[in-house]
This record gives structure tokens, C-alpha cells and sequence, in this order.
């Protein structure tokens, strides 16, 4: 009887330190001391939420930078259903998909080089990457500088200014988070074409 009682004080005990408390001590020094990324890297524009810094988005527009490609169920970067699409590497399955991703690409970007990058043709393996590389955004240039009539070099600038850097040189290479370059894309064409 002794045995049973001190088991279940044990349990009782370790459910309200790691099921109640501890969570809720890592939550609140969360909300306190990253806020932003405590709820979400909610991105907002004219006081309306518009997207997370930390999930991808399916843009449809010529005038936007593209993303990864995502292979989530029903439809692409469905943050409910986080996957990858698991083909190996011998599997005919993603040599026909890296063709037709190839080929596409190729349509959507006639002005850019030959040479795709890899993150292009890849998705992620959770299929909600929001970022992309520097070569990745780069070869989308003439493409949304054609479309938003915009020069090269125009386009290239906010790239540069949207490149994050790595912590170390040696943590990763700079990355382009798309939804954040596109909303600078928009606020530059903004600035652009607003009368002074």
C-alpha cells in the first residue's frame, strides 16, 4: 500500500512540475524575452498579419520571387501537413519531377542562365522552407525586373539588402527570406513610383 500511494504522490508530483509548470516557465520566459518568435514571426503590413517569417507561401504572381517547392498534402506550403516527398534518390519518380521543375522554370525565367539552382528544383523536407539562396534569388531577376518594369539592378539592390548573413561564416551560407524580400520588393516599387 505504501508502494502504491508513494507512486501515485510521484506521479501527481512530476505531472504538475513537467506537464504544468515547467511549460508554462518556458512559455513566459519565452513571450518575455523573444516576443516575436514566441508567437509565431507573425510578418504584418497595414496592422494585418500576412504571413509568418518562418513558413513558405505558394505565390502565383510573375511579380513575385518564388520560394522552394513545397509537396505538402492538398495544396502547396499547407502548414498543417508537413512533409516532404521522401523519394530517394534512385527513385525514377524524382528525376521526372526535377524535369518538369526544370522545365518550368525555364518557361517562368527564359532571360535567367542554364545553371538553376539546386534549391529551385529541391523542396525541403518539411515543405515549408521560407527561405531560398542568394543564387536562388538572383536567377529570378530578370524575370521580376521584366515584370515589375523595374531595372536589374533595382531588384538585385533589395536582394542585397534582404541577404541575412549567418551567425559564423562557417553556421551556413546567406539565405533570402521570400515573403520578407517580396514585401520589400512592393514597398521599393511603392517608394518608386510615389510623386515627391
Amino acid at each position: 500500500m505504501n508502494t502504491l500511494r508513494s507512486s501515485l504522490v510521484m506521479l501527481i508530483l512530476l505531472t504538475i512540475i513537467t506537464g504544468v509548470a515547467y511549460p508554462l516557465l518556458v512559455t513566459g520566459l519565452a513571450n518575455i524575452l523573444f516576443p516575436w518568435q514566441a508567437t509565431g514571426s507573425l510578418i504584418q503590413k497595414n496592422d494585418h498579419v500576412i504571413g509568418s517569417a518562418l513558413i513558405g507561401q505558394n505565390y502565383q504572381s510573375e511579380r513575385y520571387f518564388l520560394g522552394r517547392p513545397s509537396v505538402t498534402a492538398e495544396h502547396p506550403y499547407n502548414a498543417l501537413s508537413s512533409g516532404g516527398s521522401n523519394f530517394a534518390i534512385s527513385n525514377p519518380l524524382l528525376s521526372k519531377t526535377f524535369a518538369e521543375r526544370s522545365e518550368q522554370l525555364k518557361k517562368q525565367n527564359p532571360d535567367a542562365g542554364n545553371a538553376i539552382p539546386v534549391d529551385l528544383l529541391t523542396s525541403s523536407a518539411s515543405g515549408l522552407d521560407p527561405n531560398m539562396s542568394v543564387e536562388a534569388a538572383l536567377y529570378q531577376v530578370p524575370r521580376i525586373a521584366k515584370n515589375r518594369q523595374i531595372s536589374q539592378e533595382d531588384v538585385k539592390s533589395v536582394i542585397s539588402e534582404q541577404t541575412q548573413q549567418p551567425l559564423l561564416a562557417f553556421l551556413g551560407e546567406p539565405i533570402v527570406n521570400v515573403l520578407q524580400l517580396n514585401i520589400a520588393l512592393d514597398d521599393y516599387q511603392q517608394q518608386a513610383n510615389t510623386p515627391k
